[in-house]
Order: C-alpha cells, then sequence, then structure tokens
C-alpha cells in the first residue's frame, strides 16, 4: 500500500521534477510513512485520467504519426484486452503483471512466439508513450525483451511456378496484375490503391504510397508494361481505378477480392500458398541474389528499417558457396 502511494504521489509530481529529484522524492516518502500506518480509500482525484482516455490519447497520437486506422484498430484491441485480464489501472501495473498476461495468453490461445513479441512490442509502445506524457514513472516493459523465435526461411516463387500462372490466366486483368505485383514487389494495399493517372508507362513506373501514407516510386519491367496497356485498352469503364472487378459495374478491385483471385489460380495449378505478399518476398530474394543494394532494395520496397528488408530476401545457397570460393576458398 505504502509503494502505491509513493508511486501515485511521484506520477502526479513528474511533470515538475527530473529522475534524480523523483528518486530523492520516493527515498523521503518511505522514511516519512515508516511510522504511520496507510489506509486504503476509495476517494479518487475526479481528473486522474482513466484508462480509456488513456488509450485514446495513446491512439490519437499514432493517428497524427501517421498509422492506419488498420493498425490502430489492432493497437487498441491488443491495448485493451490487456487492461481488461490485468485489472488494473494503467499507473499499477507493473513487470510481473504483464508477463503473467503474456505467458497466459499464450498458454490459452496457443499462440506463436512471434505473435506474443507483437503484443509485447505493442505494449512497450503504449507504455512508452506513458512515460514519455509523464502518466508512469518508468514503463514495465523496459525489462520484457523481444521474444526470440525461429527463424525460418520463408518460400519464394520459382521462376517456373510465375511462368505457369501467366500461362493459365484466362483474362487479360489476371496476367497484368501478376506481372505488377512480380516486377515492382508492390503491397496488395498499395496496388488496390493505384488509378490509371499513377502510372508512367513510358518510363516504366508508378507512384505509390505505402504504410504511413508514405509516397514513393515503383518500377516495372517491358512484359508488365505491354501486358498492363492490353488490360486497359480492353477496358470499356471509366473507373479510375487501375485495377477492377471482371463484371459491371465494374468496381475497384479491393485486397480480398486479389486475394481470392490468386488463392483460386493457386489451387487450379496445384501450387502451395499462392498470395500477394510471396511475390513481393520473390522480388526482394530475386533482388539481392542478383546483387542488388540492399540499401536500394530497401528504397524500393519502402522499408523504414534495413533489417525488415533482409528479412524479406534470402540469399539462395548455392550463390553464397560460389561466393566462399571467389572470396575465401
Amino acid at each position: 500500500m505504502k509503494n502505491q502511494l509513493a508511486n501515485d504521489i511521484i506520477q502526479r509530481m513528474l511533470p515538475y521534477i527530473d529522475n534524480a529529484q523523483a528518486d530523492k522524492l520516493r527515498q523521503t516518502l518511505f522514511i516519512v510513512m515508516e511510522n504511520y500506518e496507510i489506509a486504503e480509500s476509495s476517494f479518487h482525484t475526479p481528473h486522474e485520467p482513466t484508462n480509456e482516455d488513456l488509450v485514446n490519447g495513446f491512439l490519437s497520437a499514432k493517428r497524427i504519426e501517421g498509422c492506419s486506422e488498420k493498425s490502430l484498430t489492432y493497437y487498441k484491441k491488443t491495448i485493451d484486452a490487456m487492461l481488461v485480464a490485468i485489472g488494473k489501472g494503467v499507473s499499477h501495473i507493473t513487470t510481473d503483471d504483464l508477463r503473467s498476461y503474456l505467458t497466459g495468453y499464450q498458454a490459452e490461445k496457443n499462440s506463436s512466439k512471434v505473435t506474443i513479441d507483437n503484443i509485447r512490442r505493442i505494449l512497450s509502445s503504449f507504455f512508452s508513450w506513458l512515460e514519455d506524457e509523464d502518466y508512469i514513472l518508468k514503463s514495465p516493459v523496459r525489462r520484457i525483451h523481444k521474444v526470440k523465435s525461429a527463424s525460418t526461411i520463408k518460400e519464394t516463387y520459382s521462376d517456373e511456378a510465375l511462368e505457369t500462372m501467366r500461362d493459365s490466366c484466362e483474362n487479360l486483368r489476371d496476367l497484368a496484375l501478376i506481372d505488377i505485383l512480380a516486377s515492382t514487389g508492390m503491397r496488395v494495399g498499395e496496388l488496390v490503391l493505384l488509378n490509371r493517372d499513377d502510372v508512367n508507362f513510358e518510363e516504366r513506373e508508378c507512384v505509390v504510397f505505402g504504410k504511413g501514407s508514405k509516397e514513393r516510386i515503383v518500377y516495372f519491367d517491358a512484359r508488365a508494361k505491354i501486358h498492363l496497356q492490353n488490360y486497359l485498352n480492353a477496358r470499356n469503364d471509366d473507373n479510375p481505378a487501375l485495377f477492377v472487378s471482371l463484371k459491371a459495374p465494374y468496381n475497384r478491385l479491393k485486397i480480398g477480392g486479389v486475394e481470392v483471385r490468386l488463392r483460386e489460380l493457386g489451387k487450379k495449378l496445384n501450387l502451395p500458398k499462392v498470395h500477394p505478399h510471396k511475390f513481393r518476398r520473390t522480388l526482394a530474394t530475386m533482388a539481392i541474389d542478383k546483387g542488388m543494394p540492399v540499401e536500394q532494395l530497401q528504397r524500393l520496397l519502402g522499408h523504414q528499417r534495413i533489417d525488415t528488408t533482409l528479412q524479406y530476401a534470402m540469399v539462395k545457397q548455392s550463390n553464397v558457396k560460389i561466393a566462399h570460393r571467389k572470396y575465401i576458398g
């Protein structure tokens, strides 16, 4: 009880004192309270922000930083689930509370280590914001380190698989769709936002809006150019969207529509795990394999951190052997 009272006092003083003064205040409070019995009261300061107020404040800050509504919804769901499970005000949540929550969540949901680390990262961002805004003295997530997970080699499309998909396309749209994904490495979310006016056929490039509404240029090859032009020339609608449904009223193609179409194609051809993101990973791997500097690939893919780019690109083992003989053996 005394520890909680000390924390409450220090947190209210945080806007006016630095860390060294906060530590000294904590020591002083414990010395003074040593001679007193502290009884819990039901009284609460009326202006003290609730958990909901703090979560909404955090989400507003992330929205200003450019986070998408989809990400914000995921953040809120993750944080709210933690708060309900622990059942405390954020200023009273401890490192042990969070460790117990993550352990229990993993056991109950049978979640992977990647999922648990994603939750840890979101909670870390939330509590770090609370610390920065002087709502808490120190983030309880600081001592919860990254959850290590096994490194797996993620699959890419072979040249044969790509050609098989192209040969099996029954319409011009699907052929153009596959070539654009394969040659640009753009995200499917970026693809469905593209308009006809975003494409520069002369320079074989187009402008996409990536995560955080960041604009960048991606490039496509000559084959994609020809197939995309053929598709657009065959269309009779006036929808500005680059890719639309095959039937009237020719609505803009959505992420789910792209995923379903590729999944159907993969099932028809007996190809495993055909999905849009695999094109992106394939391009990254091919680029690294052919000697593209990772810094340029990072820019092409629109990654903020180069570590993310390296997770996408898998170097072929045969080339590692050749490089070893060239530089070492």
